[in-house]
This record gives C-alpha cells, structure tokens and sequence, in this order.
C-alpha cells in the first residue's frame, strides 16, 4: 500500500512538472512570437514605407543637412512703428567639402557675377577656419539677374548654392542708430558652441538693443534634410523642422519724435538730448547727433569709411546720452541746494550778498556775472544762476553731504537703462580722493563741485533722471526703454518715494520755474504757448580756461578752438504745472546753456508736449 502510494505521489510529480514547463515554454514561445512580429513589422515598415528615404541615407555623401536661420525679432516704437526689419536677400555660398580648389571655384564664380577682393580675403581664411561641412558666404545682396546666372550655371560650379536669406534693415537710419544699435557678422572672438554662429551669412547684435537683447531677438534655428545629386543640385526635400522667429521688442520711443530731436539736433555740430516720463520713467526720445546710418554696418562697411567715422572729433558712433561725460556745470546747483536745506545750512529765507566774486582764503573764486547779482535767496541764486550763493553756502555743507545728495539723484552711477554702452560718471567725495589721488580733500574743491565743475562729470542720462526725481514729488523713476519683449512685459521698478522733503523740492523747484520767467537765464527760450510753459536750469560747463596771454589779446570764448569752448547745458520739465515730460540737453562746445541749449529744448519739449505720448497707451507685443 506504500508503496503504491509513493508511485502515485512521482506521477504527481511528474504531471506537475510537466504543466509547469508547457506553461513556461508557452510563454516563451509567445514572447518570441510578439517580438519576431514586432522585428518583422518594423523591417517592413522601414523597407515599405521609408524605404526610399533610407536608400537616399545609405548614399551618405549624397545628403545635405542645413540650419535654417531664424528670423529676427523685430524692433517697434510704442505704436507699431518699425525701427528694425528683415528683407530679402539672396546669397551665393560655396560647401568646402564639395570643393576641391577653392580658388578655382571663386575665379569660375567671378565669370557671372562681381565679387570684392575683401569678400574673398574673408572667404578664404573661414575656409581655412572653418568646418568643411558648413557652407561659406561668399557673397549677399544678389540681384535677381545674378540669382539667376549662378543658378543657370550651377552644374558647372560643383560646391556652389544660392540661398534666400534676411538682411537687418533700419528704417529710420541716423535718428534711432545709438538707440537700436546694429548687427555685424560673428568675429572669431565672439564665437562659441552655438553651431547658429557659424551659419554663413549670420549676424549678431554689435550695440545698442541689438547688442544688450540679443538672446531675445536670435530666435531658435530649424533644420532641413535635401538629397542632392552627384552635380550638387538639390533633387528633393527629406526633412524640415522649421525655425522659431525672434521676440519682437516694443520700445517706449516715439520714433516722429525721435526723428524730429535728432533733426533739431543736427542744426550743432555734436549735441545730444533726451526726453523721459517723470512719472513711469518711459523715454520718448533719445538722440546723439552726429550718427551714422547702420544699414551700411550691416552690408560690410568700408574700411575708408570706418576710420572716418572712428577718427572723426565730434564722435558720431558714440551715444553720448548715456556715454558723453560732461562736468554738469550750473545743472548741479539744485544738488547743492538740497543738501544745504536737508543739513539745514540755508532755508527760503537765507541771503547770500554776491558782488561778482567769493574770496575763500587766499582764493577768489569768481562768478559767472562780474559785476554781481547784489543780494540774493534760493529761487534768485537758481533764476539767475549766482555763483557766489553756493560757494558760500557750500563751505558750510561740504563735500560729502553734496555727494550723498548727488548720489540718491542718479550721479555718479549707472542708471541702467538697458543699453551696453552706458558710462556711470563721477560724483566725488573725500573718501574718493583719498583712494584714488591718496590726498585729502580741500575746501577749495568743494566750492568749485557746488556749482558741478572740478572732478564731477555725468552723463545726459544722469541729468534728465535728476530732474525727473525733483519735479515728480521725490519718486526714483528710472529712465527705460524696452516695454516688451515677445509676449511678455519687461518689468519696470514700482518707484519709491525718496527720503526728500516735499517743501525742500517744492523750493527748489519754484527756483527752477523763475529760469524761463523774467529774469531767469533761459527767459528768451520760454515755450510761449499756453499751458506748455516750461521750468528747467541751464549750465554752462568749463572745458579749459582762457589763459592769460589769451585774455592779453582780448580772445573769446568763441574764438578758442572748438574743442576748447565750454559745454552749453539745459535741463528742463514741461508743463510747468504738474509736470510729464523732462528732458536734457548737451550742446558740445556750444559756449552757452541759455545761448546753445536752452532753445533746443525748448523747441523739443514743445514737440514733445503737442504728440504727448503720455496720454496714448502702448501697444503690446505679438
């Protein structure tokens, strides 16, 4: 009986063994299947159905793969109006690998069509440089006659392709240049991973906005597959994946009113202005006169006229809003002033007598009127522009409070308007002087920084944002440029209210008003239409002394050389009342704030005042 029941248990066993393994060989069976299916599916669909395109990849030297370039973001003003496009433009390029003799090639391609010894120069050392797989520019700007004389001849120009490309076009040219910048092929130190840069042709931002959103305007490049025969040409289409345009950048400017500052200006030899929001900060105009047209930068300038524009006297690349460092002459008075009434050093009330001059020690220290201003207060001593008040009143305030006061005004630092070239400027103190001259301060150098000479030197940019913080009730607005970028705000500071006394800077301002009424320095340059009646300081600025031979022979300033004349300045807000609009203006060398200045911003400010950009909104970005 065991022993039967034992025989029974192994054939127990054994079935169940046998179960196990038919079920395991099922299931191995059936996972061999699904993937000899799947195999099988795939092999026909790769043999079927792309069968053609992998044909075309095993003939590898037979497939071109391009970079298709971006389109750039556009540059608008605050209506739309555009700063910076794209055009059309054809190129002819040749593929290194393709080319067995690269002189060659360029001597059968100047057959058809004319090509400068300076693009040839260029095109052979990137030949030299370069990947062989990435295509050469070897010229741009191809007529529709040249297109079509390469194309017809291109089965005799093995290498050679002719593309359809953009070109950066600026439409405004001089007037908006130091604002918008310019784009400029990609130099062997600019270089980098980004396979983009080394597309022929491909330009990137050299200044201006241009320069500072560049990753913003470059956009994401796409790529397109080509099957070309044994000759070069391209037979069809494999692949494309398309690029992605640029943001499109919409400015605050007024780009009429842009125009129109940059065409007042251009009655000086070199000048600049600016006209800002005193209450958002938004910058309506911004203008350095003399410019240069940027479309030429962006065709390949030429050598001759680079050094004219490099060695010329009057700096026409430069942006001298934001880059010209002026001594801000009579310009600084009002931060004199609110020093000395925050250190309680004068008040409405408090007199100076000036009789033309203010001997300090062994000094005398002259003012701009010989014969004096008699007695004088605040709002005279800025009407006016005497002198001797704040050399007086200075020497009792010193040096540190005057630059502390500078400083929260926007001296002696960069405002950050969003441009690269931007300067931050001087605003010295005794802890300056000690560290960079390792002497101490003297009291004489005080006196002259009261009325904004001696080692203080700002910008345009720094003085129209000085106005703007007095006149809008103490706020620290910053001057910007760019609203949007793509679909998306650039954000703006909500601005604060600075730690300046209402009565201080309504004082001060009521002086700057008495400046275009009778009396004032800038009276005959007063904007005469009701309601649009502006305030504002002049300032004239010494460049360099009449010597005393000089003086000897009764020479002026307007018989100096021209580089040696006094810097005319003006700042100024408009209306009167309430003001919206401030602005600065710089005439290089112009002798006279109340002379050269003054009536600049008087015609732009009225300009400014009758568009009135304020009350129009901004339009948003696509």
């Amino acid at each position: 009986m065991a022993k039967k029941s034992r025989l029974n248990r192994r054939r127990r066993q054994s079935v169940d063994a046998t179960e196990r393994f038919s079920r395991r060989a099922f299931l191995i069976g059936a996972g061999q299947g699904l993937f000899l299916t799947m195999l099988a599916g795939r092999l026909t669909w790769l043999q079927v159905w792309e069968g053609d395109k992998y044909k075309t990849l095993a003939e590898n030297n037979r497939i071109n793969v391009r970079i298709l370039l971006p389109p750039r973001g556009l540059i608008v003003d605050r209506y739309g109006v555009p700063l910076a496009v794209n055009e059309q433009d054809f190129q002819v390029q040749v593929v290194p690998e393709q080319v067995e003799d690269i002189k060659h090639t360029i001597q059968n391609l100047r057959k058809f069509i004319t090509i400068d010894e300076r693009d040839i120069k260029r095109l052979l050392q990137e030949y030299r440089q370069g990947p062989k797989y990435i295509p050469q520019q070897v010229r741009n700007n191809l007529t529709w006659d040249e297109v079509a004389i390469v194309e017809l001849n291109i089965p005799s120009l093995p290498g050679v392709i002719v593309q359809s490309g953009e070109t950066r076009s600026y439409p405004f040219k001089e007037s908006t240049a130091h604002v918008i910048g310019y784009v400029g092929r990609v130099a062997q130190k600019e270089m980098t991973d980004d396979p983009l840069l080394r597309q022929p042709g491909f330009q990137i931002g050299k200044g201006g906005l241009e320069k500072q959103y560049e990753s913003n305007l470059r956009g994401v490049p796409g790529r397109i597959e080509m099957e070309v025969n044994v000759h070069g040409r391209e037979v069809r289409e494999l692949g494309r994946t398309p690029s992605i345009s640029g943001n499109r950048l919409v400015l605050s400017l007024d780009a009429e009113l842009q125009r129109l500052t940059q065409e007042r200006l251009a009655q000086e030899k070199s000048a600049s202005a600016i006209i800002m929001d005193v209450k958002t900060g938004a910058v309506y105009a911004l203008a350095s006169h003399p410019s240069y047209d940027p479309n030429q930068f962006t065709q390949g300038i030429s050598t001759m006229l680079w050094e004219q524009l490099r060695d010329d006297e009057t700096h026409p690349l430069n942006n001298k809003v934001i880059s010209g460092l002026y001594p801000p002459g009579s310009t600084f008075k009002m931060m004199t002033a609110l020093a000395g009434l925050e250190a309680g050093t004068i008040n409405e009330h408090w007199t100076a007598s000036c009789p033309g001059h203010y001997d300090f020690g062994n000094h005398r220290f002259h003012c701009w009127k010989r014969g004096g201003h008699g007695g004088v207060n605040l709002r005279k001593a800025l009407a006016e522009s005497c002198d001797t008040y704040f050399y007086k009143m200075s020497t009792q305030v010193g040096i540190d409070k005057i630059a502390d006061m500078a400083r929260r005004f926007g001296f002696g630092q960069k405002i950050d308007i969003g441009l690269p070239e931007e300067k931050a400027g001087l605003m010295p103190d005794q802890k300056w002087k000690r560290k960079e001259r390792k002497e101490s301060w003297q009291a004489g150098e005080t006196i002259v920084a009261a009325i904004g000479q001696g080692y203080i030197h700002s910008s345009p940019l720094q003085m129209v944002t000085m106005v703007s913080r007095i006149v809008n009730g103490g706020y620290d607005v910053r001057p910007w440029l760019v609203g949007y970028s793509g679909g998306t705000a650039v954000p703006t500071s909500s601005w604060q209210r600075m730690n300046i006394a209402d009565d201080h800077l309504l004082l001060v301002k009521d002086g700057m008003d008495h400046v275009l009424l009778p009396g004032g320095t800038a009276y005959g340059s007063r904007i005469q239409e009701a309601g649009m009646e502006m305030g504002g300081k002049t300032g004239t600025a010494q460049v360099r002394r009449i010597r005393a031979e000089e003086r000897a022979r009764g020479m002026k300033q307007g018989e100096l050389p021209w580089k040696y004349r006094h810097h005319a300045l003006f700042v100024g807000y408009a209306p009167m009342n309430n003001p919206r609009y401030a602005c600065a203006v710089v005439v290089e060398h112009g002798e006279s704030g109340s002379g050269a200045a003054a009536p600049i911003a008087r015609d732009i400010m009225t300009i400014a005042q009758k568009r009135d950009p304020a009350s129009k909104p901004m339009e948003r970005a696509r």
